[in-house]
C-alpha cells in the first residue's frame, strides 16, 4: 500500500510538471522577441542547461531573448550565467513573438494561447507521446505553431515520420571546451564515472557482476548526481573510464561530456547517441544487454590496466571528434538561421 501511494504522489507530481503556467496574450508592439518556456527545475539537467544556452546565443548575436519561468524569482543556480530571465505572469505575448516550449508540455498544448508563433522544442522525441491519450497527437489543434527543433538526427527521424506535415529542424548541442577537456598529463588513477539518474539498477548490476569474477578490485566507481557543471567537469578528468547509461535519448550529453573531457566512453547509446558514440574511439553496447555492459566494461578496465596511454589516445581522439563536431561556433550559426526569419515572419 505504501508503494502504491508513492507511485500515486509521483505520478501526481509528473502531471503538475507538465501543466503549462498561465500566459496572457497582447497587442503587437515593436520588435519581436523569442521567449524559451523552461519548467522551475533547480537540480542540474542537461535540458535545462541548453535553454539557457540557446537564449545566450541568441541575446549575445543580438536577438531579443529571455528564459520563460513559471515563478517571479527563479532561475537556475547550478551554474554560472547571465541569462535574460522574464516570468509568465509579467510577460504579454504578441503575433510578434515565438513561444518555444519543451515537448514535456505535450498533453496540454492545445491550451496555448493564440497570438505567439510557437516552435516546439523536442529534446528528447521519446516522450513526445507521453501522457497523451491514444491515438491523440500532442501536436493537433496546437495555435500559432511553426515547428519543431530537434537536437539529433535520430530525433529529427523519428518525429519526420510521426508528423510529416510539420517541419523538423535539427539544431545539435554545443559542448563547451571552455568546461570540458582533458586533464593534464599525467595518468589518471583507475576510476570508472558515471551518472546514476538513469538506469540505476543497471549500473548496480554491473558492477556487482564486476565485483564478483574480482575485477572491480583496485577500482573507484564515481557517481556523479547533484554536481555543478563545473565540478562534473572537474571529475570527468579524473576518470579515464565512463560508464554510458542512456535509454531513449534525445541527444546524449553526459557520454559527449565525458568523451570532450578525454574519457573512454562504454556503454548504451540510448539510439541518438549513436551519432557521438563512434565505434572508432568509444565502446558501445547493444541497448538493455547488461550482461554485455558488463563485459565491454570489464574490457576496457583490462586495457587499461595494461596500456592505459592506448586507453587515453582513444579518449583523446573522442574528445577531437566532439571538439569539432558540438562547437559553440556551430550552434550559434544554426541557431540564428532559424530563429532569425521567424521572427520576421507575420
Amino acid at each position: 500500500m505504501i508503494e502504491a501511494a508513492v507511485r500515486r504522489v509521483l505520478a501526481a507530481r509528473e502531471r503538475r510538471s507538465r501543466r503549462l503556467p498561465p500566459l496572457r496574450v497582447g497587442p503587437a508592439g515593436g520588435r519581436g522577441r523569442v521567449y524559451f518556456l523552461c519548467p522551475d527545475h533547480a537540480a542540474p539537467s542537461g535540458g535545462i542547461r541548453t535553454i539557457y544556452r540557446h537564449v545566450d546565443v541568441l541575446s549575445a548575436a543580438g536577438l531579443p531573448a529571455a528564459v520563460l519561468h513559471r515563478r517571479p524569482g527563479f532561475s537556475c543556480r547550478w551554474f554560472e550565467h547571465r541569462t535574460p530571465i522574464a516570468y509568465a505572469r509579467r510577460v504579454r505575448l504578441s503575433p510578434a513573438d515565438v513561444l518555444v516550449v519543451p515537448e514535456i508540455y505535450g498533453p496540454g498544448l492545445h491550451a496555448l494561447p493564440r497570438g505567439p508563433k510557437v516552435v516546439v522544442f523536442n529534446q528528447n522525441a521519446y516522450l513526445t507521446f507521453a501522457g497523451m491519450p491514444p491515438g491523440r497527437s500532442p501536436y493537433e489543434g496546437v495555435p500559432g505553431l511553426r515547428g519543431l527543433l530537434a537536437v539529433s538526427g535520430d530525433n529529427a527521424d523519428y518525429l519526420r515520420f510521426a508528423f510529416p506535415g510539420i517541419p523538423v529542424t535539427v539544431v545539435p548541442p554545443a559542448v563547451d571546451p571552455e568546461v570540458f577537456h582533458p586533464g593534464g598529463d599525467g595518468v589518471p588513477g583507475r576510476r570508472i564515472a558515471f551518472m546514476p539518474r538513469k538506469r540505476r539498477e543497471d549500473a548496480e548490476q554491473v558492477f556487482a557482476m564486476l565485483a564478483a569474477r574480482g575485477v572491480l578490485e583496485g577500482w573507484e566507481t564515481v557517481a556523479i548526481g547533484g554536481r555543478s557543471e563545473t565540478e562534473t567537469a572537474a571529475l570527468l578528468r579524473t576518470c579515464p573510464l565512463f560508464l554510458a547509461l542512456g535509454r531513449r535519448e534525445g541527444f546524449g550529453l553526459p557520454p559527449a561530456e565525458a568523451m570532450l573531457s578525454g574519457c573512454y566512453v562504454v556503454g548504451f547509446t540510448g539510439l541518438a547517441g549513436r551519432e557521438v558514440m563512434l565505434p572508432e574511439f568509444s565502446l558501445p553496447v547493444e541497448e538493455d544487454d547488461v550482461r554485455a555492459l558488463a563485459v565491454a566494461l570489464a574490457d576496457a578496465m583490462g586495457r587499461y590496466e595494461k596500456d592505459p596511454d592506448s586507453v587515453r589516445a582513444l579518449g583523446g581522439l573522442a574528445a577531437g571528434h566532439v571538439r569539432r563536431t558540438y562547437t559553440p561556433e556551430r550552434q550559434r550559426h544554426d541557431l540564428l538561421a532559424f530563429f532569425s526569419p521567424l521572427l520576421e515572419q507575420e
